[in-house]
């Protein structure tokens, strides 16, 4: 006589919901690093007013503390950019250490022999890269922002702080500025790039065009933002 089976217990499906939870963090990470970029954009926009005169350069730099006004106080707009900004980085890095740490947990045997990866160069420094950034950031706060590390530190004269900043005799602050701008431009290509074939450019010609697209964006950055303290260096900016 057969005997009935035990029903089996119905295991539910993890593995999609994963793919679109990871699915989400990159979406996140996309999106809050386009708004990143769309800052670093602007802020080099704004920077290099610093070659149309001392005059244009502070007034945009005051006009910055007036955005708002009346209706927001004074300044009030440049402390909710800060915080706007600040979760996105927030939300930029822990999706980007959840999809790490996911990655890592999908290969938990380690070959003794395993060939290595071969990433682009910017891949595999977005690491240590990230980590320049993050002090270079705290620093231009302190140099640039509240003036405590500057060597003038007035707030009414941002164009006399940008010059002695970047004096000759201060060659060590220029380097890692540039050290910290040059890993900017790598970290911003291998994000570009990410992003848009998250976005849906995953074809042959789809990466070629990212390619082109995140290495011409991470250039005009690199170079715009340097021009300001090369030029402060040699004395074309006085």
């Amino acid at each position: 006589m057969a005997v009935d089976a035990a029903p089996r217990p119905a295991v539910t499906p993890r593995a999609p919901r994963k793919r679109r939870s990871s699915v989400g963090l990159k979406l996140l990470m996309a999106g809050t690093g386009l708004l990143l970029v769309l800052f670093l954009f602007a802020h080099m926009a704004g920077n290099l007013k610093i070659f149309v005169g001392a005059d244009a350069f502070d007034h945009y730099a005051h006009w910055l503390r007036d955005i708002g006004t009346p209706l927001l106080p004074h300044t009030w707009y440049l402390w909710i950019q800060r915080g706007g900004l600040t979760v996105a980085v927030v939300g930029h890095i822990a999706a980007a250490v959840i999809l790490a740490r996911r990655a890592r947990l999908a290969r938990p045997v380690r070959y003794a022999h395993r060939p290595k990866v071969q990433g682009s160069y910017a891949a595999r420094t977005m690491r240590w890269g990230g980590v320049i950034i993050l002090l270079f950031v705290i620093f231009h706060i302190l140099d640039l922002t509240t003036g405590t590390v500057n060597p003038v530190g007035d707030a009414q004269h941002p164009y006399a702080n940008v010059v002695a900043d970047f004096a000759p005799s201060r060659w060590y602050v220029t380097l890692f500025y540039t050290l910290a701008i040059v890993s900017v431009g790598f970290h911003l290509r291998h994000g570009i790039f990410s992003a848009l074939r998250t976005l849906g450019q995953q074809t042959p010609r789809g990466e070629r065009r990212a390619r082109a697209i995140a290495l011409v964006l991470s250039l005009v950055l690199v170079v715009g933002y340097l021009s300001v303290p090369f030029a402060v260096t040699i004395g074309a900016i006085k």
